[in-house]
């Protein structure tokens, strides 16, 4: 990687003015999810016992790491809806490993679920980069497509706890001064992709491209090697939130992860990825992973029927690319007024 102070053409920024407003809806997302916490503690006590606290941030890690990827493919303006089934895949070849190889190391596990998913996340990228396929469109056909293969493969099967070495299933059980080991590996791929995004030239490349791709090519940047990356990104990232599925859930079969890839793509969204491209970060895509989360701990806590859940979903969605659209116009017309003075 190469730091944003190594000499060569400017990277053309995102607004200064839209960075600020998504900042400002990252702390009103803070504001909500303090509020709601407080909120369904008073109604039910139990909500914020230790327990449910664990069991809350061992189901929002997963979906947060997944968050990671879908944020540097949004921040590019693409999608990756294939990530859901990329996680169930690795999921499964993962735990395959394990029976087939019952003293394999650990490491090896996390190390095939990384290859594998960059395997298939360049499979994405090359539709997309090269094959100038939209991104919807490749992805939604990888979607199907990886699907397919993992209902090949697993063949009616399924993997079980019973079936993987018990250092492995103890990994997302364990935990570092009360916090499960599980999220602080989440939390350690998280702040170190925040850092890189933001500290490190080929990091803000993705915003670049994101915010004019003709500008990002002439202020030399390779776009279509930096959209391949991003869709590998994605995909290994995705491929480490299965083996860590499998570590969390013990129980894995052709259906794992199934339908993830909308809570992905909303938990970005809410949390100020801009799904037009350029803006947006780890941080805050996380705190929407993290307010999707407690939304549906809070109705399971406050005993709302469950499709309550994904229609709040949905809503939110909707409001945060409503958002998105809005901000960007009066940024665009406020940078507009000024180049007018």
């Amino acid at each position: 990687m190469t730091e944003l102070s190594t000499p060569g053409a400017p990277l053309p920024a995102p607004p200064h003015l839209l960075s600020r407003l998504f900042k400002a809806r990252e702390a009103s997302l803070l504001v909500i999810l303090l509020a709601l916490v407080a909120v369904t503690t008073a109604l039910n006590p139990r909500f914020l016992s230790a327990q449910s606290v664990r069991d809350l941030a061992l189901n929002v890690a997963i979906i947060a790491l997944v968050v990671v990827g879908q944020t540097l493919v949004l921040l590019m303006k693409h999608v990756d809806l294939s990530v859901s089934s990329v996680l169930g895949l690795t999921a499964f070849l993962s735990g395959s490993l394990f029976v087939a190889n019952p003293g394999m190391p650990i490491w090896l596990a996390f190390l095939a679920g990384l290859g594998i998913g960059a395997v298939l996340g360049a499979v994405n990228g090359l539709l997309v980069a090269y094959g100038k396929v939209p991104a919807l469109v490749a992805t939604l056909g990888t979607l199907y497509v990886f699907r397919g293969v993992d209902y090949a493969v697993v063949h009616g099967g399924q993997i079980t706890a019973s079936n993987l070495p018990a250092a492995f299933s103890t990994f997302a059980s364990g935990s570092v001064l009360g916090v499960p080991t599980l999220v602080l590996l989440v939390l350690a791929v998280m702040v170190g992709f925040g850092i890189y995004l933001r500290s490190y030239r080929s990091g803000r490349e993705y915003y670049a491209v994101g915010s004019n791709a003709e500008a990002a090519t002439l202020a030399g940047i390779n776009v279509n090697r930096r959209v391949l990356t991003g869709f590998m990104l994605s995909g290994a990232i995705a491929g480490l939130a299965g083996v860590l599925y499998l570590a969390r859930f013990g129980t894995v079969d052709a259906a794992a992860g199934t339908g993830l890839e909308l809570q992905v793509i909303a938990a970005a969204v809410v949390g100020g990825v801009a799904i037009t491209g350029g803006v947006g970060t780890i941080a805050g895509a996380g705190i929407g992973a993290l307010l999707l989360g407690v939304i549906g701990s809070a109705l399971v806590a406050l005993r709302a029927p469950a499709f309550w859940q994904q229609a709040i979903q949905g809503a939110l969605l909707l409001l945060a690319i409503s958002i998105d659209i809005i901000l960007a116009r009066r940024a665009a017309r406020a940078m507009q007024e000024r180049s007018h003075r």
